[in-house]
């Protein structure tokens, strides 16, 4: 899509040069049939430049890009209009690039879902002023099987864990027959006061769509746009903050084992290799069975107090688990790779998300 509005953008821009070409007499243009005053001509060639200057901004990936593309298309049809004849079907390219210059500005305002997430995180990030580092006391009155884990981690001796920020490529699928869409994710967790922010950008049939799921206090929401107009999944209530309290403590035990250290979390070893937990924040409460390997690897995560949704209104309780593998270091902590996220339905495993984690950096202070 952007290889596209990119080709349309430098052809459509250089184009413009035959009427500063026409207007100043360089060349015979016989493809303008009418006059072109050098005022005009002047006119084309800035449109042409701003055509070439949005080109540039699309490549760099700068955000802004929409108000020069914007302002290129404006000029650019006003001089359609007034050399109808021989350039009205330029009118077609700046439509097609009309389209993704208003995503793009819908996706600048402060409602959108980029800037509501980048505002939540802003609004949580600051100094840590806790400096203090996980000991092996802390962890004593663990499951040997979750200690292990701690240790394999490499979180002994290591920072607390405050926040972290996480970013992922990946796919997911919207049903059982569904094709698998690529997505990219940027998450931020904290804890202590425990909160939760999922921001997701992708594309479906070249069309962009991005989602934000945000769990702050005692209140989860799940919401996804197409284009950045129309709302098509738009999910809340009881049973999906409780729903998303089980993600939040699956972070915790994949991305963050050190918080793990948290005595409110009740352990019920099951044996050597699987213990139940049982986690609460703010009134909501919820169990899991984590399964370890031999290594101290945590290897899966499975849960009953998940809920299954099409269309964040009717839920139904499926076990929902996230099996782990390619274990890497972050820095000086040992981290899951990749991760699947499955529903156990009574027709079978549904397995609708694959995240391959880039990036992760934990006890941030400053957005990025």
């Amino acid at each position: 899509m952007k290889i596209l509005l990119l080709i349309l953008i430098i052809i459509h821009g250089l184009i413009h040069l035959l009427g500063f070409v026409k207007a100043f007499q360089l060349a015979d243009v016989s493809q303008l049939t009418q006059p072109i005053s050098r005022s005009a001509g002047v006119l084309w060639l800035i449109a042409a430049v701003l055509f070439v200057i949005s080109f540039l901004l699309v490549v760099l990936s700068t955000q802004s890009w929409w108000g020069v593309a914007g302002t290129a298309v404006l000029l650019s049809q006003v001089l359609i209009v007034l050399s109808w004849t021989d350039a009205k079907f330029g009118s077609i390219a700046n439509l097609m690039i009309m389209v993704p210059v208003a995503i793009a500005f819908l996706d600048a305002l402060p409602s959108s879902f980029h800037n509501r997430y980048e505002a939540e995180v802003k609004a949580k990030l600051g100094p840590i002023v806790d400096a203090s580092v996980v000991s092996t006391e802390e962890t004593r009155h663990l499951p040997a099987p979750v200690q292990k884990y701690l240790e394999y981690a490499g979180v002994i001796g290591k920072p607390k864990v405050h926040n972290f920020r996480a970013v992922f490529r990946g796919s997911m699928k919207r049903s059982l027959e569904s094709d698998w869409i690529d997505i990219k994710s940027y998450q931020y967790n904290f804890f202590g006061d425990n909160a939760r922010l999922f921001y997701i950008e992708s594309s479906l049939f070249g069309i962009p769509f991005d989602g934000l799921h945000a769990y702050i206090g005692d209140n989860a929401t799940m919401q996804i746009k197409v284009a950045s107009v129309f709302m098509v999944a738009d999910a809340k209530g009881e049973k999906m903050t409780h729903g998303e309290t089980v993600t939040m403590f699956n972070d915790m035990c994949m991305m963050a084992p050190a918080t793990l250290i948290d005595r409110a979390i009740q352990w019920e070893p099951i044996d050597t290799l699987k213990v139940k937990a049982t986690f609460t924040n703010r009134g909501n409460t919820i169990t899991a069975l984590l399964t370890f390997n031999d290594k101290g690897q945590l290897i899966d995560f499975i849960s009953n107090d998940r809920y299954y949704s099409t269309d964040g209104k009717t839920y139904t309780s499926y076990p929902w688990s996230t099996p782990v593998r390619e274990y890497r270091r972050f820095g000086e902590r040992n981290v899951p790779a990749y991760a699947e996220a499955i529903w156990h339905t009574p027709e079978g495993e549904y397995s609708y998300a694959r995240f391959n984690l880039e990036e992760i950096e934990y006890n941030c202070e400053s957005f990025r």
